[in-house]
């Protein structure tokens, strides 16, 4: 068990009435529980709250007419992740897969795993079913890009990654996500905060569906899977941005950040390793 905390501060130069949809509260559920969290407004405004999609992502809506406008985000989130061996975790059979799942097989906006799905075959379509498989995908990923900020933009998908062989974290995780659908491994994006990611930023990091649970894996390695703090999911980066915006409005500051809550509380093991991080 480790107790994180994490935020966010985001100032906006707002030039028109502009309608903010914010997903930057982190989420709760069996293995990542939030013990204290605060979300302000400057200037003051009402906020409405919604889940929303089949993962139940949390949305904070704000209309806002022009002003300069802040949000801070502070939260203590405790993370009791399970573990256990690699080698012992197979693939789902897509006939016992639950409908709720089965989404996170097709194509979207980024993972165009119908165009990529060949080469995913040709790579890694003899080796062995399983946990391994998709490691050893987020290794190649890994491998074979090139970290570089400012190297993509907002339109760029997985295929367009696997051409220029450069992106920054969710480019890796759209490519991998793609690769494993293209396999027929159920996978989905996962946005969260990372505990000592440098630079400090949201990061973007995956999940598989192996033997009925999701599993965490990040092709980046910037951080352990035991340290992130999820945000949202979504079948890309799409469903899961950290503000959609309508209006005029301009970023103007963004700082985010994860540390450890306690003096106390020993940084986690890398979860890459032998043992895999299951998570609701």
């Amino acid at each position: 068990m480790v107790r994180i905390n994490v935020g966010c501060d985001l100032a906006y130069e707002v030039r028109s009435p502009t309608v903010f949809l914010f997903q930057i509260v982190a989420a709760s559920n069996s293995y990542q529980k939030v013990i204290l969290e605060e979300l302000k407004l400057n200037p003051q405004l009402n906020v409405e709250r919604f889940q929303i999609g089949m993962a139940g992502n949390q949305l904070q809506r704000v209309v806002v007419d022009p002003c300069d406008f802040q949000v801070s985000y502070r939260g203590t989130v405790e993370l009791t992740p399970q573990t256990q061996n690699s080698n012992s975790i197979g693939e789902s059979p897509i006939s016992q897969t639950p409908a709720e799942v089965l989404t996170y097989l097709n194509p979207s906006r980024y993972c165009e795993s119908d165009l990529l799905s060949r080469f995913a075959f040709e790579e890694f379509g003899q080796l062995y079913p399983g946990y391994s498989r998709v490691q050893a995908i987020c290794n190649w990923v890994f491998e074979q890009l090139d970290y570089t900020p400012g190297s993509t933009i907002s339109t760029t998908t997985a295929a367009d990654v696997l051409l220029q062989r450069t992106g920054v974290c969710r480019d890796y995780a759209h490519l991998a996500i793609a690769l494993c659908r293209g396999l027929g491994i159920p996978a989905r994006y996962v946005a969260g905060y990372a505990l000592n990611l440098q630079p400090p930023d949201f990061h973007g990091f995956m999940e598989a569906f192996l033997d009925g649970q999701w599993y965490l894996f990040d092709p980046t390695r910037l951080t352990s899977t035991l340290g992130l703090v999820r945000i949202g999911t979504g079948r890309d980066a799409a469903d899961v941005s950290v503000a959609t915006i309508t209006g005029n409005s301009l970023l103007t500051q963004q700082s985010v950040w994860a540390t450890l809550a306690s003096k106390n509380n020993d940084p986690p093991d890398d979860g890459t390793g032998s043992s895999a991080v299951s998570t609701a």
